[in-house]
């Protein structure tokens, strides 16, 4: 018995914040005894300070103690898998547009009698994005019972992974403001995503309906360190991280679908260290920009309660996008509430190291090598690298053009982030767009040769997109061909002075404005096909010679 109470009084001492043990310094002598860090319990109490960003701390009118805070942020990420079937039976995983409770068995369901069985291409995919992130890929993992009664949750538990996950380790890069950010990877694990619930509010009153189609569906978990210090870098994480996945297959990553989603933890420290508010989850987040909203809400709604000497707790809540607020749903879970365990009815997994060199010489160029790529073989800047290599579909579809073209490789660029990303802009995305990679190839060759003038080739663009021919063919049915006879331009530009004398009149009285307005009339009557230097060559020297 005194044993047992010897090592319960040293515990408590060892994990006593360091403020609890010495005050000295503090300005208020009434508030020595006072804790000045988080008690026991998971609540902030004690010495009252002003919570503002580095180097603006405060002083309270009162005396309260001058500290310093920053904001320490860690995200939870759950990205649904790319596989064609769910991860622990053959239901279709294509659950987002059918008819509800269609893609379901008795598996899915949670029916008594059945069994489990792993989704190899889960698990494939799985180990490619902790190869993505620069984590360890040990050579067993397992999967556990995390035990929970929701309604969404069809057995009572779900299968995941808590001690011996599928990746370990590793960190994620990506910039912030010019400046490169670096976060650490916890852990890369493996589970099965809940079904959907569905609220309705009806004559016969509120109702909750549920949709199996999802429960089932493969999700990772990617759990960053605690190493994210503001909203922002919150934001830029996650578009990062989403990157990366849809570059190697893993993840469509659609927020608005529900294919990759965040849990975001939030709290804030002393930069001393002596002081650290209760960790707060944060849900329900659906897009970045509800993300950074929701996190700025919360370290501003953090720090004025904690200046203010309130309590704070560790608790989970819930992010209102139309009120632009979090509000408090439970207090937070601990790992022994979920009363882990080994999944009996799943073995181990065992990974051959030529199953993950396999895995890793099959992936895909990573967007930050492509980037780099770009830039060194293309001669491409840093912005336009970057916007070209943001979505694989587009990266693919530039190499592919620039190769087509053969060696336009900046023209290419101007055309497809100009004209093309305009065009995909109107038509609602650019995987709408119907236009290949050789028909754009076409347009900047035949641009780049003189054929046709730039304001052709635009007009040619979105035809070709439209109805499927081939620029080239368009240009030659509809007679867009540039006109270099300067006889024939001379021509025309005598046609339209002598159409118009007031324009002509403007130009001798020194309105060079006049020019322009003759030279668009001159390229009208061409219908586009006179060129614009020829033109003005042209139209300036007729101009001198008549006021001669």
């Amino acid at each position: 018995m005194l044993r047992h109470i010897f090592h319960n009084l040293t515990r408590i001492s060892r994990h006593r914040p360091a403020a609890w043990r010495s005050r000295e310094g503090c300005p208020d002598p009434d508030r020595k005894d006072m804790p000045c860090n988080v008690a026991r319990n998971g609540t902030v109490t004690g010495c009252r300070a002003i919570l503002s960003r580095p180097k603006r701390a405060g002083r309270m009118p009162d005396g309260g103690c001058r500290v310093e805070f920053e904001t320490i942020i860690g995200l939870e990420v759950h990205a649904q898998v790319l596989t064609s079937s769910k991860m622990y039976c053959g239901c279709s995983s294509e659950y987002f547009s059918a008819p509800p409770n269609t893609h379901v068995c008795p598996v899915c369901l949670g029916l008594p009698g059945v069994l489990p069985v792993i989704n190899r291409v889960a698990v494939e995919k799985t180990i490619a994005t902790g190869l993505a992130l620069g984590s360890e890929i040990p050579p067993y993992n397992k999967f556990d019972r995390k035990n929970y009664i929701y309604p969404d949750l069809m057995k009572g538990y779900q299968i995941s992974q808590y001690d011996l996950p599928i990746a370990v380790g590793g960190e994620l890069e990506f910039d912030v403001d010019g400046e490169r950010k670096r976060v650490g990877i916890t852990r890369v694990h493996l589970e099965e995503d809940t079904a959907r619930l569905v609220h309705r509010v009806d004559v016969g009153g509120d109702r909750s309906l549920v949709d199996v189609n999802r429960g089932g569906v493969p999700l990772m978990e990617i759990v960053s360190d605690p190493d994210l210090r503001s909203p922002q870098e919150a934001r830029e994480y996650l578009v990062a991280l989403r990157r990366i996945l849809r570059y190697i297959g893993a993840s469509a990553g659609n927020m608005e679908e529900g294919s990759f989603r965040c849990d975001a933890n939030v709290s804030q420290r002393s930069t001393d260290g002596t002081v650290v508010s209760p960790k707060v989850e944060i849900k329900n987040m659906n897009s970045f920009r509800a993300v950074e909203r929701a996190l700025a809400y919360e370290v501003q709604r953090q720090r004025e309660a904690f200046g203010r000497g309130e309590t704070l707790i560790q608790e989970t809540r819930g992010w209102v996008e139309d009120q632009g607020i979090t509000v408090g749903q439970r207090t937070k879970e601990q790992a022994h509430d979920y009363r882990y365990f080994p999944e009996p009815d799943l073995p181990p997994v065992e990974l051959e190291p030529s199953t993950v060199d396999g895995i890793r010489a099959g992936m895909a160029e990573l967007p930050e090598a492509r980037r780099a790529r770009f830039e060194s073989a293309f001669g491409l800047g840093l912005a336009e690298s970057a916007l070209i290599t943001d979505e694989p579909s587009v990266a693919d579809y530039y190499e592919d053009a620039a190769v087509a073209a053969g060696g336009h490789h900046r023209d290419v660029a101007n055309w497809l982030i100009g004209d093309l990303f305009a065009l995909a802009r109107s038509r609602g995305g650019f995987e709408r767009l119907t236009l290949s990679p050789a028909h754009l190839a076409e347009i900047v060759v035949m641009v780049r040769s003189g054929e046709i003038n730039a304001q052709v080739g635009k007009e040619v663009l979105a035809d070709a997109n439209e109805s499927g021919t081939s620029p080239r063919a368009l240009v030659e049915q509809r007679g867009l061909r540039q006109e270099t006879d300067e006889d024939a331009v001379r021509a025309v530009v005598h046609e339209i002075l002598s159409a118009n004398p007031s324009a002509v009149a403007d130009y001798h009285a020194g309105k060079q404005a006049a020019v322009g307005f003759l030279i668009g009339q001159i390229m009208r009557r061409m219908r586009g096909t006179g060129n614009p230097a020829i033109v003005r060559q042209i139209v300036t020297q007729t101009l001198d010679e008549s006021e001669t």
